[in-house]
This record gives C-alpha cells, sequence and structure tokens, in this order.
C-alpha cells in the first residue's frame, strides 16, 4: 500500500475505505482534509469548491451541507444527479467523503436549533444512499446549531458500519458543542467518548484542534490522541470554528500545535470564505505540516496520473 503523500488519482480510484485508512497512517501525519459546501455560489463560481479546494493542497475533500436526496453543488452540472459524486471525484482526483448529522431530537439545548432534511441527517436510509453515490467516507458529526450529541453519534457509528461494512471508512466526533448542553468548550468530549466511539466502529476519531475550541490546548488534545492511539484508531485534528479564516500566522500555529500533539489527519473547515477556508490557508497549513515538497507536489499533479 503507497503512502497517502505518493498517490495519485489513479491510485486512489482502487482503494476502498480500508485502504484508504492504511495509507493514511502509512504518511505519518500528514494528510490534509478540506471540508467545503456545494450549496453556496463557490468562492470563484468558475469551478466547484471541491477543486479550488484540492488545487491549493487538500488531499481529501469533504462534502457539507449535501442532501444524499437531491445531490447538487454549485459549479457543477450532471444530467443524472445521481453521477454527481462520481463526476466530483473524476474532476478533483481525490477521495470525496460526506458530512451527516447524527442529531438528537432529545438532548438539552443550548440555543434555538435549525431543522434539517432527512438527506443530511444519519440515518439508515441517508447512509445507503451516500453509499450509493459513491462517497468514499462518511464523517458523522455536527454543524452549529444541529443538536448533534455525543451519545447519538455512537449510535450513527454502529449503522454506518452495518451499511458501509468492514471496508467503510468512518470519522466520528465533533468540532464544537453544535447546540448541545453539556458539550461545549473542556467538555467537549472526554476519553470515555472517544472509546466509545472507537468500539461502536469508527476507524478515525475527530477531535479539535488546539487553539479552536475553549479549553483545548496542546496538552490536553495531546492526551486525547494518545488514548485513540492506544485503542488503535487514528486521530483527526479540527478547525472547524471559522478560524479557517484567520490570518495565516493564526493558521500556522494551530498547525504546527496539532502536529505536536499527534495528528494523523488535519482538517480545515469550509467557513473562511465562501464554502470552503481561504485557499492560501489551506497551502499554508500543509506547509507547516509536511513541507512544500509535498504540497507542491499535491498541488501540481495531474488528476490524469
Amino acid at each position: 500500500m503507497k503512502r497517502l503523500l505518493d498517490c495519485t488519482g489513479a491510485d486512489f480510484e482502487k482503494m476502498n475505505g480500508r485502504d484508504l485508512r492504511q495509507s493514511i497512517l502509512a504518511s505519518e501525519g500528514r494528510t490534509m482534509v478540506a471540508e467545503v459546501i456545494g450549496a453556496v455560489t463557490p468562492y470563484y463560481p468558475a469551478v466547484t469548491n471541491a477543486e479550488m479546494a484540492a488545487a491549493f493542497g487538500a488531499d481529501l475533500i469533504l462534502v457539507n451541507f449535501f442532501d444524499v436526496f437531491n445531490p447538487s453543488m454549485e459549479g457543477l452540472e450532471v444530467e443524472v444527479p445521481d453521477t454527481l459524486v462520481r463526476t466530483l471525484k473524476k474532476l478533483v482526483g481525490r477521495p470525496i467523503g460526506l458530512n451527516l448529522e447524527p442529531v438528537d431530537f432529545d438532548a438539552e439545548q443550548v440555543e434555538s436549533l435549525i431543522e434539517l432534511p432527512e438527506g443530511r441527517l444519519a440515518t439508515e436510509k441517508s447512509l445507503q444512499k451516500a453509499k450509493e453515490l459513491g462517497f468514499d467516507f462518511v464523517c458523522l458529526t455536527g454543524n452549529p446549531k444541529t443538536g448533534v450529541s455525543n451519545a447519538e453519534i455512537t449510535k450513527a457509528i454502529g449503522r454506518t458500519r452495518k451499511i458501509f461494512g468492514p471496508e467503510g471508512l468512518i470519522i466520528a466526533g465533533k468540532m464544537h458543542s453544535a447546540g448541545v448542553a453539556g458539550e461545549a468548550g473542556g467538555s467537549l468530549m472526554s476519553t470515555e467518548t472517544l472509546h466509545s466511539f472507537i468500539e461502536a466502529g469508527a476507524d478515525i476519531i475527530l477531535i479539535p484542534s488546539p487553539g479552536t475550541v475553549p479549553g483545548f490546548t496542546v496538552e490536553k488534545t495531546a492526551k486525547l490522541v494518545d488514548a485513540v492511539h492506544e485503542k488503535g484508531a487514528l486521530a483527526i485534528l479540527t478547525t472547524g470554528t471559522s478560524q479557517e479564516g484567520a490570518d495565516e500566522a493564526t493558521i500556522k500555529q494551530i498547525a504546527l500545535n496539532s502536529k505536536m500533539a499527534g495528528a494523523d489527519l488535519f482538517h480545515i473547515g469550509d467557513a473562511g470564505a465562501a464554502g470552503m477556508a481561504i485557499p492560501e490557508n489551506i497551502t499554508a497549513y500543509s506547509i507547516v505540516v509536511r513541507g512544500k515538497r509535498h504540497t507542491y507536489v499535491r498541488m501540481a499533479s495531474s488528476i490524469l496520473r
């Protein structure tokens, strides 16, 4: 198995989720994940946000605000909606993942919540549709004001594993409270919560990057990452608090702190510009965690390779 650093479009086409996990592991903490929204006008409308993020150095693309029962992406037109994801994968030459949200309708709220369409919820029906559309991995997490809880994420992991099988790749965790009482700041997650995700079947555990959520220091985050690694899972550290729109100096600090905390994957969110991080911040983040050589090769490598 090639390390992801050396993979090209042709390699990604052959990979299932298990292969992708091994390729990430072999890269030793040098995998960039960019989250994008396709439901808004792209940063530059001539291309999708997914293409833009890939061009600036992302290895994996994570699509947010995507309704699996109404597939669409601004900047990309297809005659048959159900071919959209596979068409996008051909355009970017990268694995494409999907956010689905395990909303806890019984959780205590700390703010007014928004109502999501079924195609964005982590239901059995939506998960099955996501698999049919061709997504390479699923991320079970919560956007702001959605009411996603850690307990419901644990339940959704089991559903996802059942549908995607042993070869599926599952990411799970929270970047912020998502509007649920008792799951904010330093109380967002515990070692026990992370272990419950892994025992339920998650491959990669999502944890906020140091400095993105109050109380998440390098030391605290590193302990959580160590707990994930001890159980044999990988850790993705996330910047999902709109700091993806911060200045480059802040991005570089978050990146280096996340590296020191032990991240296997580095995520940069979708709220820096119009449905994606500021493109230059993706590149700046990437250069910190893997240098110009690997960053520029990823940016320059043709999708036809």
